[in-house]
């Protein structure tokens, strides 16, 4: 047996240690990760042993106050090795890129794995937002939701679950996705929803957008259509009166087209129509309210319940007046009163008469304005044919033109009357049924040509009067006693080139043969070519009398010249 002297052994241990602390030094790498021992703290450090031949110092920024407050000696650390020998040969170490490359690890299993890490939204930089998943990464714009966001502001300091995208560990890059995640969301919820949907089923559903022709309800996963006029059995001028987005509601599925992926919904179809049972609630001549809820050119559409609209058509609106326009009776909102006319419900139409609950005042006429009644009025309008006098609220008579002068051709009544002038007429007929009544100016005096004008004008007399018009056909004259009559163009006695208008001037005298008086139509035709054969027939008979009384002159004066020549003889 060989023995060693204490030197021997000393060298040995020495080697022995030498080599233990060669092999550790092999295992420990500059930029790898390995876990120490803390063997002191003090205020601004943290000394670890991690095996090595020194022991490493971490600087104690590197902690947080909390984990400063909880560190112990004895307490284990994965630290990173910077630099195993700086140029004072003492052992670099740092957790905070400890922490950092375990960060790293994480995310990249997270990225190979396809899982998802909860990140918050820090701030917001150039085409989209810088988040905190441990690094800082980014979110670009287009991958923060399924449907671009307006105030992107509001969503800093939100956190939400997110996917790594992208990754590269030796740029520091991390590119992260929210839409991704709502897009595999949406899928899984669509295919359960798909999978359970059928036409008639009661669904609940949230509003995702509004449009003027309906709304976008998300059932989970499907949109499907609410039209508008799906949404209620009334009236919706708009969707945005009765939904706004984020809304939760129960609808119904009216249509589902798997082909297509349609789904046609409706809340209306909830509840019973309303139109089911509407002629067993509005008999005909029942008396409603209801409000004005449209105007029309034609009518007022007024609103009796819920989904029941009736019309109340112009001419229905009032006895008295004739309605142009809705507007100048009521207004949209307004509370009125009706009465039911008809009922349709096959064309779900409901005819309405506001005029039907007073009384109609064309029912008492008769009573109030018998014929033959003389009346006071005023003149409302002028028209070619007429003039119209009001006698009370909504009531007019007309006057028309052949009833405004025994003796005169009246052209337009404008000639007698103006507007708002008060006369008197007398009543001539009444027709409820149309609504009219007919009054008469010249029947407050008796007719002329009863007696006086036929016995005043005779045919074959010549009378002379005023051009009281100039017509294409003629000229009237106005004789005395306010009778006219007329010189037809036939009887003018002019050449056809020669116009009326210019040969013959208001008030001007003329004289004239009466051809013609006709009682039964009252008319008094009068000839120039007539007159003036007549004046050239006398002024002939005059030449030959006139004549006749010289020849006897020269006979009388011849014979007694024979006779004085025989007694000087």
């Amino acid at each position: 047996m060989s023995t060693v002297s204490k030197g021997s052994e000393a060298q040995l241990d020495r080697e022995t240690l030498a080599a233990l602390y060669e092999e550790t030094f092999k295992n420990l790498e500059e930029g790898t990760i390995t876990e120490g021992r803390v063997v002191a703290l003090t205020k601004d450090k943290v000394v670890v042993d991690i095996g090595y031949k020194s022991e490493g110092i971490i600087p104690g920024d590197q902690f947080s106050s909390e984990e400063i407050q909880n560190l112990k000696v004895g307490d284990k650390l994965q630290v990173y090795i910077e630099e195993c020998e700086d140029e004072d040969g003492n052992l670099v170490l740092s957790k905070e890129k400890a922490d950092k490359m375990k960060i790293w690890e994480e995310l990249e299993k997270l990225y190979k794995d396809e899982k998802s890490i909860e990140g918050k939204i820090v701030s917001r930089i150039k085409g989209g937002m810088m988040v905190d998943i441990g690094v800082k990464a980014f979110l670009p714009g287009s991958q923060i939701d399924l449907h671009p966001v307006r105030d992107l502001d509001g969503l800093v300091g939100k956190t939400f679950p997110l996917k790594i995208i992208k990754i590269n560990h030796r740029r520091g890059n991390v590119v992260v996705s929210r839409r991704v995640l709502l897009e595999e969301t949406r899928d899984s919820k669509r295919k359960t929803t798909l999978a359970n949907l059928k036409e008639g089923q009661l669904i609940q559903g949230m509003v995702k957008n509004i449009t003027d022709y309906g709304a976008f309800i998300d059932l989970g996963g499907i949109d499907g259509l609410l039209h508008i006029t799906d949404m209620s059995w009334g009236r919706v001028g708009h969707p945005s009166e009765m939904f706004s987005v984020g809304d939760k509601i129960e609808v119904s599925v009216l249509k589902y087209d798997r082909e297509t992926g349609r789904i046609s919904l409706g809340v209306k179809q909830k509840s019973a129509d309303p139109w089911s049972n509407v002629a067993g609630r509005y008999p005909i001549g029942t008396r409603v309210r209801g409000r004005v809820v449209s105007l029309t050119d034609y009518g007022a559409f007024v609103e009796l319940e819920p989904g029941v609209e009736g019309l109340v058509h112009v001419s229905e609106m009032s006895w008295t007046h004739e309605v142009r326009h809705p507007s100048r009776v009521v207004a949209v909102g307004d509370q009125v009163e009706a009465a039911v006319l008809n009922v349709d419900p096959a064309s779900r139409k409901i005819s309405l008469g506001m005029k039907q609950t007073a009384p109609n005042p064309w029912d008492m006429i008769e009573s109030k304005y018998p014929i033959g009644t003389r009346i006071e009025g005023k003149v409302k309008s002028l028209t070619d044919f007429g003039a119209f006098i009001g006698l009370e609220e909504g009531i007019d008579g007309l006057i028309h033109i052949s009833d405004m002068s025994w003796t005169k051709h009246i052209k337009h009544p404008s000639e007698l009357f103006k507007k708002a002038q008060k006369v008197e007429a007398v009543v001539l007929r009444i027709d409820k049924e149309k609504e009219r009544l007919s009054l008469g100016y010249k029947q407050l005096s008796r007719d002329p040509w009863d007696d006086e004008i036929p016995a005043r004008y005779h045919v074959g007399d010549s009378v002379t009067g005023k051009v009281s018009k100039v017509a294409d056909f003629g000229i009237f004259i106005e004789l005395d006693g306010g009778v006219e009559g007329l010189i037809h163009i036939s009887e003018a006695g002019l050449d056809s080139q020669v116009k009326l208008e210019e040969k013959f001037k208001l008030q001007e005298d003329v004289t004239a043969k009466i051809i013609k008086v006709d009682r039964e139509e009252r008319k008094i035709a009068l000839s120039l070519r007539e007159h003036q054969v007549d004046s050239d027939r006398k002024q002939v008979d005059e030449y030959h009398s006139t004549q006749g009384v010289l020849d006897q002159s020269l006979g009388r004066a011849a014979k007694q010249s024979r006779k004085r020549s025989q007694s000087d003889d």
